[in-house]
């Protein structure tokens, strides 16, 4: 079990020149924002962010750092925030009504500053996430609330988690070029290390029928594969460099697709012979972060960078694309089919917003997606649970997990 303070972390910050320096006149208090706010992410954030009043501030940056042991700290922290970077439009997001309601339930993790992601259904109903920030992997009783946190190597940054057929929770070690296993029953936690030393950051894996787990390596260009049985990982390089290899679905007939990050491309790897075959997809601007499969076997896509909701067709070959409701600058990133529909969120806009896109209808609707009591954070990927009733996504950078359920349904 895990249980962070974070004084430490505060008194670290402070003696940290930070990366870069925010666009107001150097000040204490400006120093001290960027100390302090550097340690757990990139000070641009701040410049990016919409604005918030001072008590919005406060209840923000309660979800990342516990500043209670520094009381002036945390009063001048939040004066200046509250100053100079007050409410705006400037990246405001285009919200669509429609008819369907949905409930969201949220949880905040017990770790601040950790960057909690990725959460995922194992079989007993319970609900495991990862830290990535912090080495942490995590599990939730939705029932009861219940939260438990478990140390994972040093130096891991998992930066997903998935649940094999064993039952075991299984996690992308991004930073130390390993995937772990980790035994709920025992604690015990196994790596198998990357065979290459170019494959330095296994980033998102997936399970097929069969008990093999399929994951990519974005910075490494590469697509992995590993046998719980034997332990054997293989690598395979992306066809075009630097496409960035990144979101990974098994297709129902065991065909592995995966998302190309870096380049207008999906991938298709034959589970076989590990074979890669690249899609183009049309315009040449495109990076696709997810993907998911419907059960018509069609892809569908987010454009991350040009906005957009892709959607294409294995058997004919026919890709269509449809604008999503923020625009050009809406960075889709995560997606998932749930309830007969395409859901996606919109995380280059504020709020962070859950977009619905009915494949029929060829109609969007949308939500602001809640973290705590502002609306911030970031969605980076999502999954349904496993009768397929709710989505679970998260808020990253507030260290929020929620569950999304259909009312009425």
């Amino acid at each position: 079990m895990r249980r962070h303070s974070l004084p430490l972390l505060i008194i670290a910050a402070t003696l940290c020149q930070p990366a870069a320096a925010l666009a107001q006149p150097a000040s204490e208090a400006r120093e001290t924002v960027e100390a302090v706010c550097s340690a757990c992410h990139a000070i641009s954030t701040v410049e990016r962010t919409s604005g918030y009043s001072r008590e919005d501030w406060s209840a923000l940056t309660a979800m990342m750092i516990d500043l209670s042991g520094a009381p002036e700290m945390q009063a001048e922290i939040l004066d200046y925030l509250a100053e100079h970077y007050p409410r705006n439009d400037s990246r405001a997001a285009t919200p669509v009504d429609g008819p369907m309601s949905i409930r969201f339930e949220e949880w905040q993790v017990p770790t601040l500053g950790q960057r909690s992601r990725d959460p995922v259904e194992a079989a007993d109903g319970s609900i495991w996430w990862v830290g990535q920030w912090l080495d942490i992997l995590g599990r939730l009783d939705p029932v009861t609330g219940e939260m438990e946190e478990f140390d994972l190597p040093a130096g891991a940054g998992p930066h997903s988690v998935t649940i094999g057929p064993d039952g075991d929770a299984w996690y992308t070690g991004n930073r130390n070029a390993t995937i772990g296993r980790f035994n709920p029953a025992t604690g015990e936690i196994t790596e198998y290390p990357m065979p290459d030393e170019a494959a330095r950051d296994p980033h998102t894996a997936e399970f097929d029928a069969d008990g093999i787990m399929w994951f990519s390596l974005q910075g490494s260009n590469m697509i992995g594969r590993l046998d719980p049985q034997s332990g054997e990982v293989r690598l395979v390089d992306s066809p075009r460099a630097r496409s960035r290899p990144y979101g990974v679905k098994i297709a129902e007939d065991g065909t592995v697709w995966v998302a190309c990050n870096g380049a207008n491309c999906l991938l298709r790897v034959d589970p076989e012979t590990m074979d890669v075959e690249e899609i183009t997809l049309p315009d040449a601007g495109t990076t696709v972060r997810r993907l998911d499969i419907d059960s018509d076997g069609i892809i569908w896509w987010v454009n991350s960078r040009l906005g957009r909701l892709g959607r294409y067709d294995p058997q004919s070959g026919e890709i269509r694309e449809w604008d999503s409701p923020s625009g050009p600058n809406s960075h889709p990133y995560a997606i998932a089919v749930f309830d007969g529909a395409i859901w996606y969120n919109e995380s280059g806009v504020r709020p962070d917003m859950l977009v619905r896109f009915d494949p029929q209808a060829e109609t969007f609707q949308s939500w602001p997606i809640p973290s705590g009591p502002v609306h911030a954070g970031i969605l980076r990927h999502m999954r349904t649970t496993r009768d397929g009733q709710a989505l679970l996504i998260h808020q990253s950078g507030t260290n929020h997990l929620a569950r999304v359920t259909v009312e009425g349904r």
